[in-house]
């Protein structure tokens, strides 16, 4: 629409400079702790610096900026259908729902219940068919399978219900290795996928400064096979990092810096993003605040540090405490969303669905902070200012006392100029009670149940049938929804 409006900065220049020096120091004087006598012998043979009695690796300063100075600065994350692929590092905002949670509520009964199969189905449709919401983030546990089968059942799911980048955790390296032997097929072979990756997978280290074996192996596995991946530190202000917000973004820039560089020891030139799940905690009370400002100025600023390196950055942004889909969850969610928008971050990832401490999902909240996301997005556009929209010409020919609204001008602009949301009540209050007095909360639910009853054939999904018959034949651990 327009140019991009300037972004939020949280840290002055110099205060970015001393959280890179505090975190390079972290990792040249303290180091990471490796829990795994394989990957040491690969680091200290890549000349890190080892210590197999403690199983600690430092990273000396020249020899990191050698190793992160292989990692892309611009790659893709790709769509299986084309139309939404999301090329990172280029100035773009690309919002994601949120992952991995345990439990859904169910506007029905006003309660919480076990999420199941069916849920990674129906939020993979969703998203799929929401505007703003550019990837899909495996939503969560289904608790209807045996563990074994957790990363194919997911993985499979969400590539037949959305056709947008899919991003998952992975568990181990079987499920990571389940997830690749399916995208092949999907893809129609291993080279196609190394060439347009359609799916990338989200590791974590321990806080503070440790990275165990099941991490090392996924993070070795993507990076040799060509799928993008961040190794993403989460660490909590005052427990497992400093309670001070500039300590806490020290230690995990130190954290996300390590897995960039060893991802970039085990295959040059990997496809990584910089990881960057900063939280916090409410002190007085021993309980998560992920929905707090301090949150959100963290992972701007993270935005920041990882440019500093040229990394793409995967940030987190749209957290609330609320349980339920409020004026708290709207708040919460709106100001985190825009300002790590604002921020410049590439991919924000639990952006959306995403209530309860990050503990919960709602199907009304994912299609709410579409909505919101929209509204970002509108504003990161900013105003176009150019000939036609200056309207001088429109001006001179109505003239004082006349009108615009028939005006050619008018209708040849009247749908780019704007974001028409769907959900909120745009109507005088008696046309508002003439019709049932709607919510964005009733209109979210409405517009769920559409979208839903709309995809019946959801039980077949998006896939080619003759695909899906052999996908079923070649993996016997697919379950039913």
């Amino acid at each position: 629409m327009g140019v991009s409006l300037p972004y939020y900065r949280p840290l002055l220049p110099t205060h970015v400079k001393q959280i890179d020096k505090t975190g390079r120091k972290i990792l040249e004087r303290i180091g990471i702790r490796i829990l795994d006598s394989t990957f040491l012998d690969t680091l200290k043979k890549a000349g890190a610096h080892v210590d197999y009695d403690t199983n600690i690796v430092r990273f000396e300063g020249a020899w990191l900026d050698r190793v992160l100075s292989q990692a892309p600065s611009h790659f893709t994350l790709y769509s299986r259908d084309g139309r939404n692929n999301l090329p990172l590092s280029e100035g773009k905002v690309h919002f994601a729902n949120g992952g991995r949670v345990f439990r859904i509520l169910d506007m029905i009964t006003g309660g919480y219940r076990l999420t199941m199969l069916r849920d990674v189905a129906n939020t993979a449709t969703l998203v799929d068919r929401l505007d703003y919401i550019k990837f899909y983030i495996i939503a969560c546990q289904a608790h209807d399978l045996e563990p074994e089968n957790y990363h194919l059942n997911d993985f499979y799911q969400a590539f037949n219900h959305t056709s947008k980048h899919v991003m998952g955790g992975c568990d181990n390296l079987e499920g990571v290795k389940q997830m690749w032997e399916l995208s092949c097929m999907i893809a129609g072979g291993e080279e196609k996928l190394r060439d347009k990756p359609f799916v990338s997978v989200i590791t974590n280290p321990i806080s503070p400064l440790t990275i165990e074996a099941n991490t090392l192996d996924i993070l070795n596995f993507c990076a040799t096979h060509g799928i993008p991946v961040t190794c993403n530190p989460a660490p909590i202000t005052g427990t497992t990092s400093p309670v001070t917000l500039a300590g806490t973004l020290s230690q995990m820039h130190a954290e996300s810096l390590a897995g960039a560089a060893i991802a970039q020891v085990f295959a040059p030139g990997a496809k990584v993003l910089y990881g960057a799940v900063p939280m916090t905690m409410d002190l007085r009370t021993m309980e998560l605040a992920l929905g707090s400002v301090e949150m959100t100025m963290m992972n701007a600023a993270a935005v920041q540090l990882a440019k500093l390196y040229d990394l793409p950055i995967y940030a987190s942004g749209g957290l609330t405490e609320s349980k339920r889909p409020d004026i708290q969850a709207g708040i919460e969610e709106g100001f985190s969303n825009l300002t790590v928008a604002m921020a410049g971050a590439d991919c924000i990832h639990l952006a959306a669905g995403i209530l309860d401490s990050g503990n919960s999902i709602a199907y009304e909240q994912l299609v709410i902070d579409n909505e919101i996301i929209g509204i970002i997005q509108r504003m990161l556009a900013g105003i176009k200012v150019d000939k036609e929209t200056l309207g001088f010409d429109v001006i001179e020919k109505v003239g004082p006392g006349g009108n615009f609204i028939t005006e050619d001008h008018t209708i040849e602009h009247m749908m780019d100029e704007y974001f028409y949301p769907t959900l909120s009540v745009r109507c005088n209050f008696d046309v508002w009670e003439e019709r049932g007095r709607p919510s964005m909360l009733s209109r979210a639910n409405e517009l769920v149940q559409n979208i839903l009853s709309d995809c019946e054939e959801c039980q077949e999904g998006i896939l080619d049938m003759e695909l899906i018959s052999q996908i079923k034949k070649s993996f016997p651990g697919i379950s039913k929804i």
